[in-house]
């Protein structure tokens, strides 16, 4: 296991991929909420 191994975390990070043993950060959407109080300042 190492940088030429395509299964391992370290050979997805090389080879930039990803897969079960690297996952993709979530890109979170913003609630309604948060949406109805990014234009009010106190």
């Amino acid at each position: 296991m190492g940088k030429g191994d395509k299964k391992s975390k370290r050979g997805k990070i090389i080879n930039g991929t990803y897969g079960a043993r690297r996952k993709r950060k979530l890109k979170r959407k913003p609630t309604i909420e948060e949406k109805i109080n990014v234009g009010k300042k106190k």
